[in-house]
């Protein structure tokens, strides 16, 4: 597929309800060329309604998309899915089980001659890498195999924007890697502008050139990766993106003052509000004695890779957990000095959650 097949996507206050439930909520973005965008949220955040929208297999009830500048969706348009250059690859993939490889692959490209559905199915075949199965059918494929087919089914029109819905979901975990690895390849040697919808941050983080943070039919932040996990604008995104420690405190002269210490943020709040600390559990460590917080190890756990500490730190009512990478020779009950790293502390206005922050997030704020 050439540069000049991809496209940009720009939705400009965007609007879905079902019945008396707002599903999506003034939802404007830019979705620029070439680029990997994922679309994350929770289980009924929008996402995938959203997607379908943009594919033309719904209708929002307001607002515009353009492509490329040209007005797809809008007050007195709506170009049919057919006539949009975008392709859609399914999270159940959607091959048809009395077709084989080959004939699913050229269902989409009717509209051609058969000397071009030909070519076309070599050339896609032949991106992807699957000569060895072009005669087989669906239910004599691996899952890895059938995710393959739906991505080069999807492609074989050489849409200008490719959309996907969580389409690594079905896989194992061992095999979710090696053909999310695969797929992203392909997507970057092709060069096409691919949305891929996901629940899972890490698999966004891992995906996406740009992400889009969505949280009850709205968009809570868009960024690159770094940004999202670094620089988070809420605790909820801050959350979502990975565990956190919440505590309260207050803040003073562009400062939270916290049991634990005082960490400085650029905060529009009066002095003596409530403010919120999150803090990553890569941000603490255990220090040599006497420099640092004196805690106490209420919980050990192995997890392969590190280890999950949870420590008690006077006068906290509830541990704090930190990861180590280095296994740390220390018992249940042990007292240890703790260190913080500011970098990965995130500091906003209080959500009014408190410490556990329920109802943040409907994640664990600590996993």
């Amino acid at each position: 597929m050439s540069a000049n097949q991809t496209a940009s996507l720009d939705l400009e206050g965007v609007s879905r309800r079902f019945g008396d439930r707002v599903v999506l909520s003034d939802v404007t973005l830019a979705i620029p060329p070439g680029r990997i965008t994922c679309l994350l949220g929770e289980s009924g955040c929008g996402k995938s309604t959203l997607l379908r929208i943009i594919a033309g297999v719904d209708r929002p009830d307001g607002g515009r998309i353009r492509m490329s500048g040209t007005e797809i969706v809008g007050p007195g348009r709506f170009v049919q899915p057919e006539s949009r250059r975008i392709g859609f690859m399914f999270q159940d993939y959607a091959l048809f089980p009395h077709l084989s490889v080959a004939e699913n692959l050229a269902f989409g490209l009717r509209h051609l001659p058969k000397a071009a559905q030909r070519d076309r199915v070599a050339e896609v075949v032949g991106r992807i890498g699957l000569a060895h199965l072009i005669d087989r059918y669906p239910h004599s494929l691996s899952g890895g195999e059938q995710q393959r087919v739906a991505l080069a089914r999807a492609l074989a029109p050489q849409p200008a924007i490719l959309l996907m819905d969580e389409p690594f979901s079905n896989l194992d975990q061992g095999l979710r890697e090696r053909v999310r690895r695969e797929t992203l390849a392909t997507l970057r040697r092709i060069g096409t502008t691919a949305i891929i919808v996901t629940h899972d941050p890490q698999e966004a983080l891992a995906v996406g050139d740009l992400i889009v943070l969505m949280r009850g039919g709205r968009v809570e932040q868009v960024g690159t990766p770094f940004e999202i996990y670094d620089r988070p604008r809420s605790p909820y995104a801050a959350e979502f993106m990975g565990p956190c420690n919440r505590l309260t405190g207050i803040w003073s002269k562009g400062r939270i003052e916290t049991p634990i210490g005082t960490f400085p943020a650029d905060l529009d709040l009066p002095d003596g509000s409530l403010a919120l600390a999150c803090i990553r559990p890569q941000a603490l460590s255990i220090g040599p004695d006497g420099h640092g917080i004196s805690a106490r190890v209420t919980a050990k756990t192995f997890m392969g890779e590190s280890e999950q500490i949870d420590i008690m730190v006077h006068p906290l009512a509830e541990t704090l957990r930190m990861h180590s990478h280095v296994r740390i020779p220390m018992a249940v009950g042990e007292k240890v000095s703790l260190q913080l790293n500011g970098a990965e502390i995130h500091v906003f206005a209080d959500d009014g959650l408190g410490a556990n922050g329920r109802g943040a997030n409907p994640r664990e704020n600590i996993d």
